[in-house]
């Protein structure tokens, strides 16, 4: 065991001192394990902070409450409280070994042994520990993969895809957010032997992992790397559009967009509004993510800066603001264009410098010149607005009068004052 000492100041803080304060002591022990440590070592925010502790899962329960925290039991049996201090909720966990693992199902025995609790975690960057006091304690050789920036697994790498096949996949999204250069051979190797377990895998378990790949600061890279392998294809169905997504980030970042995973799984994957269907039954989507993915798909090729203002106005209005910016950026995303092209940026931020106005014209216009409520009533409305957008929406009342009248059958208006 490696052993060194961090200046942490979140560990110092409440609710998080107060919590290792009633855990840490009476013979049992407590450690923050996991992402935090991972981060602090990085430098990066903490995110949630989970812990791990000797004292089994009723004593964590009786300590905690007799602190006047609130307990859940979230995963009791496997060992996990989730305590809440002052509205902040911690996942404490049990030390663990597994006895048989089936995919997420492992039998486990609680232990006491920090080094045999870390060696069944998936990777050396998430197997290290944090003591009350800031030591840092690495059995797994998890601080020099962490300085070298390389996403390992934690012993043999097909065992510990075996145990849950999510892993091959986290592999990936952890390179894309933590590691750097080409992925470690063996865990690369490992991930695509196991290509044929990701069928055991629900859908909605990759929807999450591919959602947060795509929106890694290295996302680019790792999904090359998945394409190449033939993972990409395998996930979603569909030819990835590695080009589009490359463009899609570079757009993103030269319009001062916060990246979108829907925005740039569209560039990757939707050619079609169909398209969005097929990544709906892959990836279990929500309704409202499909049914972004499909709007994006409508015809995006018919976005053009050379159609006009006139033409990208009518659009705005029919579409809505948002729809028509999101279609106009995975237009641009899929054109051989360079991603600071002013012509692409003025027309896909049209809808911030242009609000489409309300149709002025209504019903009781009509009928105060003969035309009957009911359907003829509809078509006139319907006849009048196509031309009122036509006319790119005058607002003028000579206009909105020739308007009117020029969709409303002569002897209707015949003898009538405008």
């Amino acid at each position: 065991m490696t052993a060194a000492r961090l200046d942490v100041p979140w560990l110092k803080e409440d609710p998080l001192a107060r919590l290792l304060g009633v855990l840490d002591r009476d013979g049992e022990e407590a450690r923050v394990v996991g992402g935090a440590v991972r981060n602090a070592l990085m430098q990066l925010p903490h995110g949630d902070i989970d812990l791990a502790t000797t004292a089994p899962p009723a004593d964590v329960t009786r300590r905690a409450q007799a602190a006047g925290f609130r307990t859940i039991p979230t995963g009791f049996d496997h060992g996990t409280v989730t305590v809440i201090v002052d509205g902040v909720p911690f996942e404490v966990t049990t030390l663990r070994e597994d006895v048989e693992t089936f995919g997420r199902h492992a039998t486990v025995r609680f232990g006491r042994d920090w080094k045999r609790d870390a060696e069944r975690r998936d990777f050396t960057m998430n197997g290290l520990s944090l003591s009350a006091d800031g030591t840092v304690h690495d059995d797994v050789g998890g601080r020099a993969d962490i300085a070298a920036r390389r996403v390992r697994f934690i012993g043999d790498a097909a065992t510990r895809i075996a145990e849950d096949y999510l892993r091959a996949l986290r592999f990936f999204r952890f390179h894309a957010f933590y590691g750097e250069g080409a992925p470690d051979a063996d865990g690369l190797a490992a991930t695509i032997r196991a290509r044929d377990g990701l069928a055991q895998l629900s859908r909605e378990r990759v929807r999450m992992e591919i959602v947060k790949l795509l929106v890694a600061p290295r996302a680019e890279a790792a999904l090359a790397v998945m394409a190449d392998a033939g993972l990409l294809t395998l996930l979603t169905g569909g030819v990835p559009q590695r080009e589009s997504f490359a463009r899609m980030i570079r757009i993103e970042a030269a319009l001062g967009l916060a990246p979108d995973a829907m925005r740039r799984l569209a560039a990757l994957n939707v050619q079609i509004a169909e398209d969005a269907d097929r990544l709906l039954a892959r990836l279990r989507l929500s309704n409202a993510e499909h049914e972004r993915l499909a709007a994006m798909g409508a015809e995006w090729w018919r976005l053009l800066p050379a159609m006009g203002d006139v033409a990208a106005r009518a659009l705005i209005y029919r579409a809505g603001a948002e729809a028509f910016t999101e279609r106009a950026l995975l237009a641009f995303a899929h054109a051989d264009a360079d991603p600071a092209d002013a012509a692409w940026r003025d027309l896909v931020t049209l809808p911030q410098h242009w609000t489409a106005p309300v149709f002025p014209l209504r019903g009781a216009d009509f009928i105060s010149r003969g035309v009957e409520k009911g359907p003829a009533l509809g078509k006139a409305l319907d006849a009048a607005e196509e031309a009122w957008i036509a006319a790119d929406f005058p607002v003028e009342a000579d206009a909105l009068a020739r308007i009117r009248d020029s969709v409303i059958p002569a002897e209707r208006s015949a003898g009538r004052n405008p």
